[in-house]
């Protein structure tokens, strides 16, 4: 039924953060460009206060959510990795609990499952 609210786990968010938007941006475009994820939504900069090295950091940071399919998380994370400018990227999976079900045809149709594995 087109519109209503359908129940999934299918679907799931990799969050990751980046130093800039141009990082993040060649990161969705590939990961997009592959069919790996359906959207990748960037978040204006932030503060990111962290220790590493043993020092307080204060960075700004951009963060992007990454609306993929469970199946294909390793895939988008082995992909992004390649890609990040990071040593020790940051990648976390959220669930997404449902979501209304024209939306999530039109994100299984934009993801692949062909190469996951």
């Amino acid at each position: 039924m087109t519109g209503t609210l359908e129940s999934t786990e299918e679907f799931c968010f990799v969050y990751s953060t980046f130093p800039d938007s141009e990082s993040a941006q060649a990161v969705a475009r590939a990961l997009v460009d592959a069919k790996l994820a359906a959207c990748v939504n960037i978040y204006p900069p932030m503060v990111s206060i962290y220790e590493w090295q043993g020092k307080r950091e204060e960075t700004a940071e951009v963060a992007a959510f990454i609306k993929t399919r469970r199946a294909l998380v390793n895939d988008v994370i082995t992909a992004a990795r390649k890609l990040h400018a990071y040593t020790v990227p940051c990648f976390l999976v959220l669930p997404i609990e449902g979501g209304n079900a024209d939306y999530l045809d039109w994100a299984r149709a934009q993801t692949n499952l062909v190469n996951s594995g």
